[in-house]
């Protein structure tokens, strides 16, 4: 059983909840929800808000650990200009970009640098999600960019059409031009492709295949991939 999985059940068990209950708050089968705690079905991304409410906790909680990587390790001020680089640069000609999309360009500029570098753009603990692979830190930096009105978010009724636009350009004083060339690179050669290809593009890469649910991704397994299949 994974450590996702085994989350789910001990939560449920904590709250003195039994399977069918959950099941039938979740609109699901009981063996469907069964195969979840087993760690043999995922849920969607809407299925994951439910269940943090069941829990009553935060879905940023009931995704993730609470331990967090060394600060050292990191910066969080710098993945914070990736993203909004990639925003910059990726998003259509309307300006306006999906959220998991803007997810995707990121990993792949962080991963691509390892690839060249054998270390990180931003250091952050990136994780295998149902829309991942992202760092724990990814949502809570859109909802801040938000409502410092950095950014603008266009709903269209489901997560998965949440369309994010810059309302203005970002700094970049926590990026060299090297890391600003790729960033650049990699979200203008996707920039008028699909979410969908993207998706499918990050979840054939060995990192995404070999990793669990839950799981911090190494950036170690990206330079194991053909150059071509990088970003």
């Amino acid at each position: 059983m994974n450590t996702f999985a085994e989350k789910i059940k001990n939560l449920r068990q904590q709250r003195g909840l039994n399977q069918a209950q959950v099941a039938d708050q979740l609109n699901i089968s009981r063996p469907s929800y069964i195969d979840v705690e087993k760690g043999e079905k995922e849920l969607t991304f809407s299925q994951l808000k439910q269940l943090s409410g069941i829990f009553q906790i935060s879905l940023e909680e009931l995704i993730f650990d609470t331990a967090q990587v060394s600060a050292n390790d990191f910066n969080l001020e710098k993945y914070k200009q990736i993203v909004l680089s990639c925003l910059q640069y990726g998003a259509a000609e309307d300006g306006k970009i999906t959220k998991t999309k803007l997810a995707k360009l990121a990993y792949l500029a962080d991963f691509a640098w390892f690839y060249n570098h054998l270390q990180p753009m931003s250091g952050l603990a990136y994780r295998r999600i149902q829309q991942g692979p992202v760092p724990d830190q990814y949502f809570r930096i859109i909802d801040e960019l938000y409502e410092d009105g950095t950014i603008a978010i266009e709903h269209k009724g489901t997560a998965h059409l949440i369309k994010l636009e810059l309302i203005e350009n970002p700094s970049t004083d926590k990026l060299d031009s090297e890391e600003l060339t790729l960033i650049k690179k990699i979200a203008r050669n996707w920039r008028d492709k699909s979410t969908q290809e993207i998706v499918n593009f990050t979840h054939n890469q060995l990192p995404w295949k070999i990793c669990r649910q839950g799981e911090i991704i190494p950036y170690e397994l990206i330079t194991q991939e053909e150059p071509e299949h990088v970003y």
